[in-house]
């Protein structure tokens, strides 16, 4: 197994307790290196790290990642007094969206504060015997409570930033989506998701805490995720599986909301009537079906998208359920997620030809920006999302994405319209 690094952590020690309701997980998180993944205020978070993998390019890289992280959870000393879905050793990853790109990343974290919807609480903390770091990790009282962290809410003063065009600017990524549309319609190709990139660069480097506080808040219905920098708000379920059943939230066709209820209305009918968008929706929705079924014994498919509607955004959107298949050792979320990336409301149909536009037209390395990002259990549970509405943070750089699914009906203009509203979540985490 190749990897471009990793921390030998030697025999991993776990411990995972009940805790008191911790309120809102990303308010406890005490220090700047974290991984999260919330939603509706439960899921996630975690600082440190106990270990972690970097994994180069290469259409194996989920595989790779997982035979090391099954090697490290078989290995590692595990008292679980809890035994929920994410209690136990967790590991975080965000993983590139195209093979030919190194840097997909596991981490365990060295502390996680996990919350359900059901009432229950818990701590795990995970120290290694090689390195004799078994005393309690930073961010843990004595009595196992996380510390109050301090100084991280909105009323930090407002950053100054300086914004950059990213690898197209404006004019020369609506070509690219006119190149894309002319590319489409000579035939071999059925839909392209052309993406673009800003930068903004701070005075100081940039703390994660806070724009993931800014980003859950405003953007509930949202999966709020964090993980080696890569954060954001995304609306999109790739895969989740608890036991053998799985599902995911596929989203495809877009419209922003309106200024007042009236027009509110009047943009979601028109959505809902929209061939184009329809379009582009069901080219996403098969490609997660096809992937999944192979895996399922049931799978249950919406039969027509409904209309999601976030606070800036509306969507397409379609629930697909089912129960994966008897016999064996269940595909872990993992591995779930390697079987349905990329999908086609991230890359385009068919995937070859979608991908190799994709290179040709955007001019940049996506990295792990519509990548997967979540997390999976030593039980194999988990949730992965697409890495949507994001940025890369490293240091006093922010690198935000946006990206648009192209079909033959497609209009730059609009296109590069589209990219403004879904830079927009991000940019005003950023500005506070």
């Amino acid at each position: 197994m190749r990897v471009l690094s990793r921390q030998e952590p030697g025999r991993l020690l776990v411990r995972t307790v009940a805790v008191p309701d911790p309120g809102d997980l990303l308010e406890r998180i005490p220090q700047p290196d974290v991984v999260a993944w919330v939603h509706h205020g439960a899921g996630l978070v975690g600082w440190g790290e106990a270990v972690r993998v970097t994994l180069p390019a290469g259409e194996d890289r989920f595989t790779a990642g997982e035979k090391w992280l099954r090697s490290v959870f078989d290995a590692a000393d595990v008292d679980d007094r809890v035994r929920v879905r994410g209690s136990g050793p967790v590991a975080f990853g965000t993983f590139t969206f195209d093979a030919s790109s190194d840097g997909s990343v596991l981490i365990v974290p060295r502390v996680v504060l996990g919350r359900n919807g059901r009432g229950q609480a818990w701590l795990t903390s995970v120290s290694s015997v090689s390195r004799g770091d078994e005393s309690p990790p930073r961010g843990v009282w004595g009595d196992g409570s996380p510390q109050e962290p301090g100084g991280l809410g909105g009323s930090s003063p407002r950053p100054a930033l300086r914004w950059e065009e990213g690898s197209l600017p404006g004019p020369r990524w609506e070509q690219a989506v006119a190149e894309a549309v002319a590319a489409i319609k000579a035939g071999g190709v059925h839909k392209v998701v052309l993406a673009r990139d800003v930068f903004a660069t701070t005075a100081a480097p940039i703390d994660a805490r806070p724009l993931l506080q800014r980003l859950a808040l405003r953007y509930s219905n949202c999966f709020t995720f964090a993980c080696d920098g890569m954060i954001g708000a995304t609306p999109e379920l790739l895969v989740s599986r608890a036991g053998l059943q799985v599902s995911a939230l596929v989203l495809g066709g877009t419209l922003p909301r309106g200024a007042d209820p009236a027009q509110d209305l009047a943009l979601g009918e028109e959505l809902l009537a929209s061939a184009k968008n329809h379009e582009e929706h069901d080219y996403a929705v098969v490609s997660i079906r096809e992937a999944l079924e192979p895996l399922c014994d049931t799978l249950d498919v919406d039969a027509r998208p409904a209309l999601l509607k976030f606070p800036n955004l509306q969507h397409l959107g379609t629930r697909i359920r089912g129960t994966l298949a008897g016999g064996g050792t269940p595909k872990s979320a993992l591995a779930l997620a390697a079987a349905v990336h990329p999908p086609a409301a991230v890359c385009g149909t068919p995937t070859g030809a979608a991908l190799e536009l994709i290179r040709d037209l955007e001019h940049m390395d996506r990295e792990r920006y519509a990548g997967p990002v979540g997390w999976v259990d030593v039980e194999g549970n988990g949730e992965w999302g697409i890495a949507l509405r994001c940025a890369q943070l490293s240091g006093r750089t922010a690198r935000l994405f946006a990206g648009c699914g192209i079909v033959a009906g497609s209009e730059p203009a609009a296109e590069l319209a589209e990219t403004l509203v879904k830079l927009q979540p991000m940019r005003d985490a950023l500005e506070g």
